[in-house]
């Protein structure tokens, strides 16, 4: 599937159903665990090509190891094969992910004994890893760079012979995430700290009993359905599953943004209920530092409504699949909409029109074209290289069909 065209739609069915795949970010981590810790077995786990990629590279035999787009096993999987004594192995990805910076984790890892060394361009992937037994436990990394970078070293800490102290210097982001990460840890009975700026796991001596994690579905994939019912006429409702009130991901932001949007959240048997309650058309103000993932869906849902938007905190926007900000500000504009943006911040300009038939650049990344999609409700909208949203939900435009979008190739 190239580009796809989405008619003008509406959401025909007043009360739709949604089955979501395991989260993306809750699966690579315990997919990492289970390798360290084979005791463990999974269940929902995401169907993303993230995941597959993960679960891939952590069984393969080859020297090579092509994680293509997929940022997240990067990251971890330079921490895991750090500690795998006698393996050698060349971490690579694509065209962009020899341009998204790693140096900031690999310093850290080369200061607690790490023998990693880069291939091509200094700080970038692909990076040779020789695999030894890591025995300083004192590390210190900058706190305002991707908490990817955190949760690497941390999920391998309680493997390292004397654990972990990390020091964070600075502003801390994106903590969910971090505190996500220490969660999974607590679940399979590794000790952890996470006081002021300094987060320390303890080794884990003593063997895990056997244990089954069940994965919640993805909040992020969940937030194009907040913005479809934001979207939708007072009264819609969409079911969708599975997911838990008190939820370990940053995205469950959404319950108390999308209240903003007239969006009422019910938990219900594992599952929630997005219903259109009423109307709210003020100028939004949002600080996403915590859940910046789903500031392209935000902008998408105040743009479709003629609502002017200030959202801040999104500085690590600019090294994810594409330079999100840029990317949001160049399709919005082509729209029909006026945007300004700085490193970490975007201001959404209030628009009465939305062009129609306007084509969707998405840049390699499927949160582009999964926050486009809604404009659907609005306008008709092409989108481009639409299976893009296989990288972490590859039933999307399904999905989509299933509610009444009208979609063709």
């Amino acid at each position: 599937m190239g580009s796809i065209t989405l008619q003008k739609s509406k959401n025909t069915s007043c009360k739709s159903e949604i089955t979501i795949t395991g989260s993306k970010s809750e699966s690579n981590r315990l997919l990492l665990l289970k390798a360290l810790y084979p005791e463990i077995c999974l269940e929902n786990v995401s169907n993303s090509d993230d995941s597959q990629l993960m679960t891939k590279a952590l069984i393969s035999s080859s020297n090579i190891v092509d994680i293509h787009h997929a940022g997240t096993a990067m990251r971890f999987l330079t921490a895991y094969f750090s500690i795998q004594e006698g393996q050698e192995v060349t971490l690579t990805g694509s065209k962009r992910m020899k341009e998204r910076p790693i140096k900031i984790l690999v310093d850290a890892l080369q200061d607690l004994g790490a023998d990693i060394s880069y291939v091509e361009n200094e700080g970038f992937p692909p990076i040779k890893i020789k695999g030894n037994k890591l025995t300083k436990n004192k590390v210190s990394l900058k706190a305002n760079v991707s908490s990817q970078y955190i949760s690497a070293l941390l999920l391998i800490a309680s493997k390292l012979e004397n654990g972990i102290v990390l020091t964070l210097e600075g502003e801390i982001t994106s903590v969910p995430y971090i505190k996500m990460t220490l969660s999974l840890l607590d679940e399979i009975g590794v000790e952890s700290s996470f006081i002021n700026n300094t987060i320390t796991v303890k080794p884990k001596t003593q063997n895990l009993k056997s244990k089954t994690l069940t994965v919640e579905s993805d909040w992020s994939s969940a937030s194009y359905y907040f913005s479809i019912v934001a979207l939708s006429e007072v009264g819609t409702e969409i079911t969708l599953s599975s997911y838990k009130e008190n939820s370990l991901q940053g995205d469950s932001a959404l319950v108390n943004i999308y209240k903003e949007f007239g969006v009422e959240t019910t938990f219900l048997n594992n599952t929630i209920i997005l219903k259109k309650e009423a109307q709210n058309l003020t100028p939004k103000t949002f600080n996403l530092v915590n859940a910046p993932d789903i500031a392209q869906t935000i902008a998408v849902t105040c743009f479709a409504l003629g609502v002017p938007c200030d959202l801040k905190g999104l500085h690590t926007l600019k090294i994810k699949e594409t330079d999100r900000l840029v990317a949001l500000k160049t399709e919005i504009e082509k729209l029909g909409g006026k945007v300004d943006i700085t490193n970490d911040s975007l201001l959404l300009h209030a628009s009465k029109s939305i062009k129609e038939m306007i084509s969707i650049e998405t840049y390699h990344d499927h949160r582009m074209a999964m926050a486009f999609a809604p404009l659907a409700l609005k306008t008709s909208i092409i989108i481009e290289d639409a299976m893009v949203v296989s990288k972490s939900y590859p039933t999307f435009w399904d999905d989509l069909k299933s509610i009444g979008f009208k979609i063709s190739e």
